[in-house]
């Protein structure tokens, strides 16, 4: 038998942003390659199961002709007589949601739908996988990639694939999205093989968060002052951005102009431009506090807390 991308996704629309993409994880290498396809002019598809990748290319140009969802599913199943292995699940940008489930898809296998997305799987170990995605991105905060990624690790929490993880994915296409606007590609991050990939796809997506995508400038900012002004001062010292190779604040004091010239470096060496130093350091204060990990992985994961509180351009 053919090794099939058997797995859980999901398939979404942001009416604000006019953004559309995928989120998927599967016991297979590097689905990200397989599953999924987004157009900012189209729609967004996710082909699993024994997937057929010419769905994503064809539903795409047929989204893109004037399809809906529903018709998109119907004309790519109708025409593939090996459509019962299939599982598709299509969102149009006119805001159609339809999904297939081949009936000799590997149980447990099924899909749901809401206003503006669908979640779909196979070879689940229950259910409660595809209730869960549904369930956390109705009710997560914030914008459309974090909305993914927590139906991403609700379903896998909830049961998942059967067979267990391997890697996982996110792409989002939005009008302009891409780098220096050139393009629609908004968000395509991968991981291709790794014993936790969603929790290695999130940590991936905040790096590429705080370095590609512009945040609205924020009405005012802090000042790095206190332990938390230490602290930093300390991990940009052990990561080596002191001339001197000691931070120039104590404890109690102040983030002085050589530390912001550390954090300088610190910023341009990890291509943050998207943001200024003001709106760096802002950031570091606000989420200094709710970051995780040790040295540039706390750095990052803070910078990317401080600036969650901005909406995304």
């Amino acid at each position: 038998m053919e090794p099939r991308p058997s797995t859980f996704s999901i398939v979404a629309r942001d009416p604000d942003t006019e953004a559309v993409g995928v989120a998927v994880q599967s016991k297979f290498v590097s689905v990200g390659s397989v599953v999924p396809f987004a157009s900012a002019d189209a729609g967004a598809i996710a082909t699993q199961s024994f997937a057929n990748v010419a769905y994503g290319p064809d539903g795409l140009d047929l989204l893109r002709g004037g399809a809906s969802a529903e018709e998109v599913v119907a004309t790519l199943t109708d025409d593939d007589p090996e459509s019962a292995q299939r599982q598709v699940g299509v969102v149009g940008r006119d805001g159609s949601v339809a999904a297939f489930t081949g009936e000799e898809c590997f149980e447990v296998a099924g899909d749901r739908q809401g206003e503006t997305y669908t979640v779909q799987g196979n070879i689940l170990q229950n259910e409660e996988t595809l209730r869960a995605m549904e369930t956390a991105y109705e009710e997560t905060e914030g914008g459309l990639p974090e909305k993914l990624l927590a139906a991403l690790h609700a379903g896998n929490e909830a049961g998942g694939d059967k067979r267990g993880e391997q890697s996982a994915a996110l792409y989002v296409a939005k009008p302009e999205g891409g780098y220096d606007g050139k393009n629609d590609r908004w968000i395509d991050v991968r991981v291709d093989d790794h014993e936790e990939p969603i929790d290695e796809l999130e940590r991936a997506f905040k790096i590429y968060d705080v370095t590609l995508l512009e945040r609205e400038e924020p009405e005012d900012v802090r000042e790095l002052s206190g332990e938390t002004a230490a602290e930093v001062a300390e991990t940009l010292a052990d990561l080596g951005f002191y001339d001197g190779g000691e931070p120039a604040n104590d404890s109690v004091g102040s983030f002085g102009d050589g530390d912001r010239d550390a954090l300088e470096a610190f910023r341009g060496m990890n291509n943050f431009e998207n943001h200024d130093l003001a709106v760096i350091e802002d950031a570091l204060a606000r989420g200094w506090t709710d970051a995780d990990g040790e040295g540039e992985d706390r750095m990052v994961d803070a910078i990317w807390h401080g600036l969650s509180r901005l909406d995304r351009k």
